[in-house]
């Protein structure tokens, strides 16, 4: 069995087995494939519930017994998937992803996603371990081979990480570091074409520790991650790999669970990425793979493996997985633990939020208007000059060249732009146009006129808007259509979702710090109400209100010790619960209250993604995160965005969005901001 790190957790999901005895495994794997037909059962329950190194003695036993060769035995009674996972379970790891090195480059083209998933992964020893394994089991080199199957600059950084040289001392130089942040700003933004070599050399060589320094010093430096640089600089094969070594860097265990869920999302399974990887990480990081898989996608690895194969190979695969962190009780005290680790860094982390619409320099608001007043004159409507205006000028700014426009011409700017624009894009920048708290009460009012009630749009206002930022609702709401949003939410809502809505426009959440007694009382009551307290107490009533009033009136980093406290007390992560045993509306609201106290930017980011998602794009919820954060957290979405999905926010509403005048007006950011990222 791979041994953790010295002080470290082994994540594994397979363990060595109790009571092992070689002798009797190898006896039962032999009367398993005896005879007609075999035991396919007995087979996958001993060799998936038995570390690496207690397979290798069963085979060394069988052999002693039976003068023949296990895995030759499993090749010639299984077939298809399940010989495949099987006798990759049989293989030592370095004699694994030998294997797999070899039928990657063997025969006509080359499957580059192998190559780029196993060295950008493995660590020095593994890499040192698979030279080794494959010189000994093919008698060739294997450096020698993959020269003679790649090229270029994906041909030379392969050769580097194959060396296994990479430095592993995480005593960091902050000068160090600087230089090489400035190294590949210069390699790659200020260069007219890219020096790879550079890119090769850092990327290849540095420590991990040294480089996630690197990665966040060259955001800061640039004002985009280092992500969105290769993707402007590099190209195909080279590119991939420079990205995959990039998330690996950054965290091992999401750059597989990412393998994972792509692998089986869609039509069809790509079942040798699938094997691989359970087969390899079984040992390893599984359970953090695991976490993170659930915690990402919203589903467990375990139901995803579940419902997208079959027969004795799902069977494999799923007690290679190890459990169903969707299944109750089966949130694991491990899982439990990285969940625990994930609340305390959100509470200790202290991000800069950024916007992508800043402050215009030399802003004129009479050169503006002007503009604005020749662009709408005559026949037609010049957009681009509307576009170009708006888009790059802060609210404030906006609101000066509303006034400037009104005392130049004696018109009303925003009625001569809804009369001369139209669709999603008169939409956009008349929202633009509109100081904040006015634009959110329009978006309010909006979700509550006419038949139906938009409660989407309801819960991601008022759960992530400030106390300062809802009190200015309210008072435009009440000025725009005289009457309260208190009023206008109890007219158009109903039961625990209209106290949920009516509490979250109060503006009354505290802002102090934690209290830890306090929090675990209130994680003692949420776990009352979400069922898996171990003693209830009190009636259902007043725990219901309780819960509510946690939730929406506790400062943030309160909450997030009362969600630590409640995976500590429960070994439950309190969105999970709440999404699976809660429903409707409530459950929406609630869930969207702790995904903002989580990550905020995440939460819009998700939100952007969904909008965009499937045939067609909810325009108003895109319009919606667009104007409202644009001066708020727009660049921290972005980067979350990217994070997730792989792939920049630009470049997702280039896709889904057809219209090209709407497209430009979508404030990005002005400058390098710009830049799709």
């Amino acid at each position: 069995m791979a041994k953790p790190a010295q002080g470290a957790k082994y994540r594994g999901s397979i363990h060595d087995f109790p009571g092992f005895d070689p002798n009797q495994d190898a006896e039962a794997l032999y009367t398993a494939m005896k005879g007609f037909g075999s035991d396919k059962e007995a087979i996958l329950d001993i060799i998936t519930s038995r570390s690496n190194r207690q397979r290798q003695e069963i085979c060394q036993s069988y052999k002693s017994l039976y003068g023949k060769d296990l895995i030759a035995d499993l090749k010639y009674e299984l077939t298809g998937k399940f010989e495949r996972l099987i006798v990759g379970l049989m293989r030592p790891p370095a004699y694994c992803d030998a294997k797999e090195i070899k039928d990657a480059i063997s025969g006509i083209g080359t499957d580059e996603k192998c190559l780029i998933e196993i060295l950008a992964s493995r660590t020095n020893e593994q890499m040192h371990q698979l030279v080794a394994a494959y010189k000994d089991a093919y008698e060739r080199d294997l450096e020698a081979d993959i020269i003679g199957d790649t090229s270029g600059h994906f041909q030379k950084m392969l050769v580097v990480l194959l060396q296994g040289t990479r430095e592993e001392d995480d005593v960091v130089s902050e000068d160090l570091v600087q230089q090489d942040v400035q190294d590949l700003y210069e390699a790659g933004e200020l260069k007219w074409g890219t020096d790879e070599a550079q890119f090769i050399y850092i990327l290849g060589n540095r420590s991990k520790q040294h480089l996630r320094l690197v990665f966040d010093e060259y955001l800061k430096t640039t004002g985009k991650p280092i992500e969105a640089s290769i993707r402007g600089e590099l190209s195909g094969d080279f590119e991939k790999l420079m990205l995959a070594v990039v998330k690996c860097i950054r965290s091992t265990p999401e750059y597989f669970a990412e393998r994972l869920f792509k692998a089986m999302k869609g039509l069809g399974t790509r079942d040798n990425t699938l094997i691989r990887i359970m087969v390899s990480r079984s040992e390893l990081d599984m359970l953090d793979i695991r976490e993170i898989f659930r915690t990402k996608y919203e589903k467990s690895l375990y139901s995803m493996i579940k419902n997208d194969t079959s027969g004795e190979y799902k069977k494999s695969l799923l007690k290679l997985c190890g459990g169903d962190d969707d299944a109750a009780g089966q949130f694991f005290p491990e899982a439990a633990q990285v969940a625990y680790q994930m609340w305390e860094l959100s509470a200790v982390a202290r991000v800069e939020l950024k916007g992508t619409v800043r402050p215009a320099n030399d802003f004129n608001p009479d050169a503006d208007a002007k503009a604005l007043r020749k662009a709408m004159k005559g026949l037609g409507t010049d957009e681009d000059t509307i576009i170009d205006i708006i888009t790059h000028r802060s609210n404030a700014q906006r609101q000066q060249i509303r006034q400037t426009f009104k005392s130049h011409f004696g018109r009303d700017l925003m009625s001569d732009l809804k009369s001369e624009i139209s669709g999603d894009l008169a939409r956009l920048i008349l929202g633009l146009m509109m100081p904040p708290a006015h634009y959110d009460a329009k978006q309010l009012k909006k979700a509550m006129e006419g038949a139906g009630t938009d409660e989407k749009a309801l819960i991601e206002i008022l759960a992530t808007r400030t106390n300062a930022e809802i009190r200015a609702i309210n008072e435009a709401y009440k000025e725009d259509y005289h009457k309260s949003l208190e009023d206008a939410l109890s007219s158009d809502t109903s039961g625990h979702f209209r106290r949920i809505l009516i509490s979250l426009a109060t503006g009354n959440r505290e802002e102090g710090g934690e209290n830890l007694d306090q929090a675990r009382e209130d994680a003692q009551v949420a776990a009352e109400i979400l069922e898996i307290a171990d003693t209830p107490s009190g009636d259902k009533t007043s725990l219901e209100t309780r819960f509510m009033t946690i939730l929406c009136t506790r400062s943030y980093p309160h909450l997030r010790r009362v969600f630590q406290e409640f995976i500590k007390m429960t070994n439950y992560d309190v969105e999970h619960t709440i999404k699976k045993e809660m429903s409707g509306d409530v459950r929406d609201a609630f869930v969207a209250i702790v995904q903002s106290v989580k990550n905020k930017p995440l939460f819009f980011a998700d939100k952007l993604y969904k909008s965009m998602k499937g045939a067609g794009t909810d325009e108003k919820t895109l319009t919606r995160i667009m104007v409202s954060r644009s001066e708020i957290d727009l660049l921290n979405i972005r980067r979350e965005f990217i994070e997730k999905y792989d792939k920049s926010l630009h470049q997702a509403i280039e896709v889904n969005d057809g219209s090209t005048s709407e497209r430009r007006s979508i404030p990005y950011g002005s400058g390098s901001l710009a830049s799709p990222v």
